[in-house]
């Protein structure tokens, strides 16, 4: 069985350091959310390419597919729904669902906010491999960063 690989959107996929506009052929007006010029083309193949189930672990849910996907060239993914507010103190929130959902399978979860806590967290609660990885929310995802996922899933596979 493919592994799971969740993913985040704004951080990793909409970096916070990329200037709106980036990518010439998109443009605020086409895209409707100016945010949205920051998305590289270019990750929805690198993405594919790691030969894994993509879930959308997003707060863009179901909006991930209309406005986040066609830019990558993904179809339409499963979305994960979340717990409306924050647990507190402790892993992120959207750790146990990530790993609820991910029901002893493997996964990667990449997103700009995990921390030691959620990798503690997930590896309490996940009898499956798991990759808790943190991209740089100024950059986004970059060749490193993919290097490490496709490592990962060469142990797993």
């Amino acid at each position: 069985m493919r592994p799971l690989l969740f993913l985040d959107v704004d951080g990793p996929l909409i970096p916070f350091g990329r200037g709106s506009g980036e990518y010439a052929h998109f443009t605020d007006a086409d895209l409707g959310n100016p945010l949205l010029s920051r998305v590289d083309p270019g990750l929805g193949p690198r993405l594919l390419a790691l030969g894994c189930d993509l879930v959308w672990a997003t707060t863009w849910l179901d909006d991930a597919n209309e406005a986040v996907a066609p830019l990558l060239g993904l179809p339409p993914l499963p979305v994960l729904d979340f717990p409306e507010e924050d647990t507190g103190p402790g892993p992120h929130w959207k750790t146990p669902r990530i790993v609820e959902h991910a029901a002893g399978r493997p996964f990667a979860w990449v997103d700009d906010e995990t921390t030691d806590a959620d990798r503690t967290w997930v590896a309490r609660h996940h009898p499956g491999p798991a990759l808790v990885h943190t991209v740089a929310a100024s950059t986004g995802l970059t060749g490193h960063d993919f290097e490490t996922l496709a490592s990962w899933v060469a142990t797993v596979a």
